[in-house]
């Protein structure tokens, strides 16, 4: 699902003014990446920016339209609204992570940026956010220009030595090298022992040392588990 431009913006298009941008919108950069230097599935030039969820973005998102009428996924219609909003605004096309299929590759992009990787579990962790990585779109741009280079140089899993992403989950759902146990992991949110994940988030995701530099709400958490796990 993309949002085509509609304008052009006044000045050429940079990092910073993306950042900018995006950060009064409750988002952040979470990556980015030249697909003419790095092959990537779907694009061949310019520069492609990766958006996900910041600090700001609960208390940005609950003010909002589709939350306060009590719209059905209202954080994808939000996403499609300021995100799109944000294409038109600085010049760039807007990607979103759902929609389909066929579904846009946010993974290929997000591990071709170097700031997320494979965790041992399988899921994918961020050198900000942790295992709280939540893409909400990406702009792609058709100028090229700079980017900052990844912070790590490779996976922050690689030096994580206790690695609670396979010990914390109560029905050990997370194994190492996969795959997730998805059966396991509802059956256990059906039972008493299970609020605790319904109420603060994945145990085993919340326990990533990364996963505090996500800022997340626990009011967020709780929101994207009654979607992941309806009663």
């Amino acid at each position: 699902m993309t949002a085509d431009r509609s304008c052009s913006p006044e000045t050429p298009p940079s990092y910073d003014k993306t950042l900018q941008a995006v950060l009064e919108q409750g988002l952040n950069i979470y990556g980015a990446l030249h697909p003419g230097k790095r092959p990537v599935k779907n694009l061949s030039h310019g520069t492609l920016v990766l958006l996900g969820t910041g600090a700001r973005f609960w208390p940005v998102f609950t003010q909002s339209p589709e939350h306060l009428d009590d719209q059905p996924n209202p954080v994808d219609l939000w996403s499609t609204r300021v995100i799109g909003a944000l294409g038109s605004a600085l010049g760039a096309t807007a990607y979103f992570p759902f929609g389909g299929p066929p579904y846009t590759p946010f993974v290929d992009w997000a591990l071709a940026s170097g700031r997320a990787f494979t965790s041992p579990s399988q899921m994918m962790v961020h050198d900000e956010v942790g295992m709280l990585i939540s893409y909400r779109g990406a702009l792609h741009f058709d100028q090229s220009f700079d980017i900052p280079p990844p912070p790590l140089a490779h996976s922050p899993c690689a030096t994580c030595t206790t690695q609670p992403c396979l010990n914390t989950c109560p029905v050990h759902a997370l194994a190492d090298g996969g795959p997730y146990d998805l059966t396991a992991c509802h059956q256990h949110l059906d039972t008493p022992a299970g609020v605790a994940c319904m109420t603060q988030g994945c145990l085993a995701r919340c326990a990533c040392p990364l996963s505090q530099g996500a800022g997340r709400r626990i009011e967020q958490t709780a929101h994207h588990m009654r979607y992941f796990h309806p009663s």
